[in-house]
């Protein structure tokens, strides 16, 4: 047994429990034979040994959450991470690390998806467009982290901060659309992007980062690898390397001893790998990392639907002429590696899974909107406020609507819901929310409250809406609070359940309707989440308050 997602003063305080409960079995020495205790002691430092090591050891995924697309770097003795959001807002989060395995949500680089009205749900929608796979970087010259990436295949963005959670503002708009760009700052601080698919295109940008000063075509990718794309940029030991992925199978590595722009060759990283998830696919489109003694990590996601892709970890090593090795178990990704000798972490991270009461002024960085929020329309403090936003019956165009990832491979998330003040027409309650959804909540109708489940919420491959639902089950419901309750099964494979209940005094859970099949279709790329909303199918005016969010595993 190990404890992969523990901080490490937390992994060193098992690991001395483990010792002393595998002791506290064994008799005094001195009361047998001196054989016999040599043999107890040495059973004993076997144990202790084995626990130590147990607890040194990470296993894969290390975040059972989705987040896709990764970048990684390291600043000092901190590792950060950023990934794809698509439509959700705010956008690009940023993780935050002290030893590459226990992670935390820092902030989100992307403070709203101010690129036209489709992502306010305004006339149009943004589903399965926004943040794809971006860059995240780190400027030493002006002590400032660069996020870059392009949207809706028009044009890049660059955003600025001095720490990662925020302010985050926006440096410049760039005409030319750096698809799934890796930004690299140079030895001599010079910016560069490594863009394209297929094509694979380097730039150059100013000195203050603003604009282009020149691009160039410095690879194409031969038709028996078929698509290369996903760039992430490095320079290392005076070399530089562009890693590439193939979708969804494969990863590549360009280098190149003559400069930025090339010439590059080509060299197969892995292809076909077995990987960590049972049922999932394999790990591929991450990015490379130094620790602070010198060795080398990748971290990489897994396609591992209904739930989403799941970063994976895994050690590299390099060749004597300047390849990327990565370090496999019998031949596959491994399931468990040891844990990367770092410095003890200054603190422990904050854990993405346990009890929300949003208190304070702002939400916490978990926490995503559908596509924008109408900020007149919500609030916190001493509970979440969500008033009615939008009059619709369809909630793929419910505005306000507040998603949270789900953790794998189970998990249940339990809400506390004081409907008293939703009016007629209003629906409101905890959704498993993708482009197939079904959802527990209240429903206000001429007067009269009922707790139903809903399902058959659909979407088809152009993200369009082919249902709005339909009741499967309802219960009768009085007083002014209400326990929602949704589980979630996200280990990939055939497709897996999600089952709803509630409570009136949030101890005791009675099921409702039937297990909702989740899909497993990877072309909307976001996994399911749950999902808090409250929208109006007759007039706004009418509220909600969430007083506790609490996500749990068994």
């Amino acid at each position: 047994m190990s404890w992969p997602h523990q901080p490490v003063s937390r992994r060193r305080a098992l690991s001395t429990a483990t010792g002393l409960a595998a002791g506290a079995l064994l008799p005094s020495a001195g009361a047998v034979a001196p054989a016999q205790a040599q043999a107890q002691a040495q059973a004993q430092a076997q144990a202790q040994a084995q626990a130590q090591a147990q607890a040194a050891a990470y296993t894969n995924p290390v975040i059972w959450q989705d987040f896709a697309d990764i970048d990684v770097l390291r600043v000092g003795d901190t590792y950060y991470a950023s990934a794809s959001t698509m439509h959700y807002s705010p956008g690009a989060p940023v993780l935050r690390s002290y030893d590459l395995v226990n992670w935390e949500i820092a902030g989100h680089s992307v403070p709203v998806l101010d690129f036209g009205p489709k992502y306010d749900l305004n006339g149009a929608r943004g589903y399965v467009r926004g943040v794809w796979a971006s860059s995240l970087a780190y400027r030493p010259s002006n002590r400032t982290f660069y996020w870059l990436g392009q949207i809706d295949f028009a044009r890049t963005y660059v955003y600025t901060a001095t720490a990662v959670e925020g302010p985050w503002n926006r440096l410049t708009t760039i005409g030319t659309p750096y698809y799934d760009a890796g930004l690299l700052v140079d030895t001599d601080d010079t910016l560069y992007v490594a863009y394209g698919n297929t094509t694979i295109s380097v730039a150059q940008l100013s000195p203050d980062g603003r604009t282009q000063v020149r691009t160039q075509e410095v690879f194409r990718t031969p038709s028996s690898v078929g698509t290369l794309e996903g760039s992430r940029f490095y320079k290392i030991n005076g070399q530089y390397y562009i890693f590439l992925t193939r979708p969804a199978n494969g990863q590549y590595i360009l280098k190149s001893s003559g400069g930025p722009f090339g010439p590059y060759t080509m060299r197969q990283v892995l292809l076909d790998l077995r990987g960590p998830i049972p049922g999932g696919g394999v790990p591929h489109q991450g990015g490379l990392v130094q620790t602070q003694s010198g060795a080398w990590y990748y971290l990489a996601f897994v396609d591992a639907y209904p739930g989403g892709r799941m970063p994976a970890l895994a050690p590299v090593t390099w060749t004597w002429d300047g390849w990327p090795v990565v370090q496999l178990v019998d031949g596959a990704w491994g399931t468990s590696y040891p844990s990367p000798a770092v410095p003890p972490p200054p603190r422990q991270v904050t854990p993405m899974t346990g009890v929300d009461t949003f208190d304070g002024t702002a939400l916490k960085p978990r926490w995503e909107w559908n596509h924008n929020p109408d900020n007149t329309k919500w609030s916190v403090g001493s509970g979440l406020t969500l008033r009615t936003a939008t009059v619709t019956n369809d909630l793929y165009w419910a505005r306000n609507t507040l998603t949270h990832r789900i953790q794998g491979p189970t998990s249940t998330a339990t809400v506390q819901l004081d409907h008293s003040a939703m009016r007629d027409g209003d629906r409101a309650g905890l959704a498993l929310l993708r482009d197939s959804s079904a959802w527990i909540g209240v429903k206000r109708d001429g007067g009269a409250t009922r707790l139903v489940m809903v399902t058959g919420l659909t979407m088809d491959t152009n993200w369009n809406t082919t249902g709005t639902g339909y009741e499967v089950a309802s219960a009768p419901v009085s007083g002014s609070r209400v326990w929602l309750r949704a589980t979630a099964d996200i280990r990939p494979g055939a497709p897996r359940p999600g089952t709803f209940s509630y409570s009136t005094d949030g101890v005791t859970f009675t099921r409702l309707g039937p297990a909702f099949s989740m899909g497993n279709d990877w072309r909307f790329f976001m996994g399911y989440r749950f999902a808090l909303f409250n929208h109006a199918t007759q007039a706004l005016g009418g509220a909600v308050r969430v007083t506790r969010f609490e996500l749990s595993t068994p």
